[in-house]
């Protein structure tokens, strides 16, 4: 059963929705509670009107008008709307020094780092919200990355590699 479509389940848990409100403010223009509470019940998860204001203010999300003209809900650590560009600079920054080697094995992927890093270099790909990523294990100097096939494990090992090295390279 190699299903690559099978949708993300989530346990009927607070932790599980917040996760999915996150998901969705961060890849969608939502302009309100009601297509959110729409969006949410598409995924099987059921909120009240009072709780879905709860969530999102407890998540802190507000809403903002984006660069189009649009009023829509944004998290508050998204406000300033990195470009990819930028957010893959900041990324660079961050991993150049901790990741210390890389390596695809079918859906996997293994970064390795030093001694106690395996869990901030899991952290960071975490927030990036990658579609192709299911999530990541970290040990204390291993992070194992789960994509979705192996085609899209090649092509994230080649992309955090390279991450990896740009900032390396531009200080050598």
């Amino acid at each position: 059963m190699a299903d690559n479509k099978t949708p993300l389940q989530r346990p009927a848990s607070r932790a599980a929705r917040l996760s999915a409100i996150e998901e969705m403010l961060v890849h969608h223009i939502v302009t309100s509670q009601s297509q959110l509470s729409g969006m949410l019940s598409d995924e099987g998860i059921e909120v009240t009107q009072a709780t879905l204001s709860r969530d999102l203010e407890e998540i802190n999300a507000t809403k903002t008008r984006l660069e189009d003209g649009t009023v829509a809900y944004v998290l508050a650590s998204n406000a300033k709307a990195a470009t990819p560009k930028s957010a893959q600079q900041q990324m660079s920054r961050i991993l150049s020094g901790l990741v210390t080697s890389v390596a695809a094995a079918r859906n996997l992927v293994v970064v390795h780092t030093p001694s106690g890093a395996a869990q901030y270099v899991a952290s960071v790909m975490d927030r990036q919200s990658l579609d192709d990523v299911l999530g990541t294990i970290a040990g204390d100097d291993t992070v194992l990355i789960i994509c979705k096939d192996d085609e899209r494990a090649a092509s994230r090992a080649s992309w955090l590699l390279e991450i990896a090295s740009t900032s390396q390279q531009a200080g050598d």
